[in-house]
């Protein structure tokens, strides 16, 4: 494989993506930082196919990145492949409002034929090609220039070995019939609606204190100001106020400026500071939130008193056997509050629906509602049915 020296000009960039858009995919991983920003800042962007790869700058003078931007996400006959690439795409998505597309994600991939539930990038290399990554590049300073030598390496192996365990990934699921299984998920991370922030949606992201409207009001309005803020300023939303000092304000809220000293999680300077006064004015202007967005109360059937936790555990030991008998993720089939829902009654459930309700939903239904048992085969736990458990013992006595 062809490694480029890093490129650092529109015309090196221009002339590598009007190559890499023949291809059939390429690999992408970007190395950025956020840590002091609330928009993350790309430093790096790497591709690869399975003829080269390189590494382009983005911080260099003068370098336009349309011809990068415009293979990942107008160009839909090569396919992205990330690995964990959530905030790759976010990135993509605040540069450019649109995903790339087509996408596939390696570690997803990986919960549909193992049981790895986020496979880290090094154990999946380690896996894949037994190959042990040098990790010593990882907490590099990715905006510091120039880089070295040995950082561009370590950061161009990222795409040349996923360049090389992609198509085992891809074979394997072929060979195994899951790849439908996939079609929801990379939906998902190709849905710009998951990475653009509305700061009129940002407070249901926090633990919402009960469900008064005055309060979930302040909410709302507390966490758009904040976003607002925290985007002006270009820092991260934690610094204007974490989560939980928001929430306590919107269930306290101080009756003058003054109070702000005596809250727990804000600097004593905001009881005299802008900030703190235009905090003090989002507050009084707030409305109760109207029943339109109040959220829905958890949905719960048939009451199941006690028992209802016992229920749910049984289920989960279910998931954790049919995870082990299929080799696939168990989170990938369902999540810890679907088996309790359905535990308490509730039947609108994904894991009830196309393909996951016939790999486990259908068992963890009919283990629901008695006509599944636990059972010990040759050393091992399973399920058996109750009916063939039954027809067993009475076969068994008929012999006698």
């Amino acid at each position: 494989m062809k490694i480029h020296d890093l490129i650092t000009t529109t015309d090196a960039l221009a002339d590598l993506c009007a190559r890499l858009a023949d291809s059939e995919f390429v690999t992408v991983d970007t190395e950025f930082m956020r840590e002091n920003t609330y928009w993350p800042e790309l430093c790096l962007v790497q591709i690869a196919n399975t003829q080269e790869a390189a590494a382009i700058d983005p911080l260099a003078e003068g370098i336009d990145l349309t011809p990068l931007l415009d293979l990942l996400t107008d160009n839909p006959d090569v396919l992205k492949v990330f690995h964990a690439g959530g905030q790759d795409v976010e990135i993509i998505v605040n540069m450019t409002g649109k995903t790339p597309h087509p996408v596939f994600d390696t570690q997803i991939a990986m919960m549909a034929i193992s049981q790895s539930e986020q496979i880290g990038y090094a154990n999946l290399v380690e896996t894949w090609l037994n190959i042990t990554i040098d990790k010593g590049a990882r907490f590099t300073d990715w905006s510091r220039r120039p880089l070295t030598d040995r950082q561009i390496e370590y950061a161009i192996g990222d795409v040349t070995h996923l360049s090389k365990i992609f198509p085992k990934i891809l074979k394997k699921l072929i060979k195994t019939g899951r790849g439908a299984w996939l079609d929801a998920e990379m939906e998902k991370l190709a849905d710009t609606s998951n990475y653009v922030i509305d700061p009129d949606t940002s407070w249901k992201r926090i633990r919402s204190p009960g469900r008064n409207p005055q309060v979930l009001g302040r909410l709302k309005a507390l966490a758009a100001w904040r976003e607002g803020e925290a985007q002006h300023k270009n820092i991260p939303r934690g610094r204007i106020m974490r989560d939980e000092t928001l929430a306590d304000i919107a269930s306290h809220p101080p009756k003058k400026q003054a109070d702000l000293a005596k809250v727990r999680g804000l600097s004593a300077a905001w009881k005299d500071n802008d900030i703190g006064k235009r905090m003090l004015r989002v507050i009084a202007e707030a409305e109760p939130l109207p029943k339109s967005e109040m959220p829905e109360k958890m949905k719960r059937g048939a009451p199941l008193g006690k028992e209802g936790a016992l229920v749910a555990d049984l289920l989960k030991l279910l998931l954790k056997i049919r995870a082990r008998e299929i080799d696939v993720a168990a989170r990938l089939l369902t999540r810890a509050d679907e088996m309790e829902a359905l535990a308490a009654g509730v039947r609108d459930l994904k894991v009830l629906q196309g393909w996951r309700y016939d790999v486990f939903g259908k068992d963890a239904l009919e283990l629901v509602e008695g006509r599944l048992a636990f059972a010990v085969q040759n050393g091992k736990l399973a399920m058996a049915h109750i009916d063939d458990m039954q027809s067993g013992m009475e076969d068994a006595l008929a012999a006698e």
